[in-house]
């Protein structure tokens, strides 16, 4: 999926500015399934205005710069549903998390223990994140998604849990110079 296709999505749901877009695909529902920036965003907008997949028009605001707001076009909302027909690339995942933890024979027990809990936050907020959706969409592809994606977050956290003393045990026992490798 590209930047395209996620702009077409956000605007399937209705109208909205190129920030408005660029914060759903970065920090909102939609980041779970692309990574978009600005740079990417606009253009794709630019684009899918040129092929009338979408249009604006200018919001003047009291005391702020005008806004964009972008519609999606009935021959947008069908382009989009005709993307979904493609096929899928494979799933991205990154993890800086996954590569420190691959090292964790390397580094003191206590580095690893702290960011093992660290990441046990990092996955209860997300959890929480997923809690908060499931009670603002109610369409059942959303709920779907929404469950899948939690219950992926619950085994990540669950698997730490129960595997943490291995990944632990696997570390250098701290010496007086533990807080200076950090």
């Amino acid at each position: 999926m590209n930047v395209r296709t996620v702009c077409l999505a956000i605007l399937y749901d209705g109208e909205a500015t190129g920030y408005e877009i660029r914060k759903l695909s970065v920090e909102g529902e939609y980041s779970y399934f692309i990574d978009a920036s600005y740079g990417s965003i606009y253009p794709a907008l630019a684009r899918l205005e040129q092929e009338d997949l979408v249009t604006s028009r200018v919001e003047v605001q009291d005391g702020k710069p005008a806004k964009k707001i972008y519609s999606i076009t009935p021959a947008g909302r069908s382009a989009f549903i005709q993307s979904l027909f493609e096929k899928l690339g494979e799933d991205e995942y990154r993890s800086e998390f996954l590569l420190f933890l691959r090292f964790a024979s390397e580094l003191p027990q206590s580095l690893v223990e702290q960011r093992l809990a660290e990441r046990i936050v990092e996955v209860d907020a997300t959890l929480a994140d997923f809690d908060r959706l499931k009670k603002e969409h109610t369409h059942p592809g959303d709920a779907w998604v929404i469950d899948y994606g939690r219950t992926c977050m619950q085994a990540a956290r669950d698997y730490i849990e129960a595997h943490r003393g291995k990944l632990i045990a696997l570390a250098r026992p701290d010496t007086g110079d533990a807080a200076a490798a950090e």
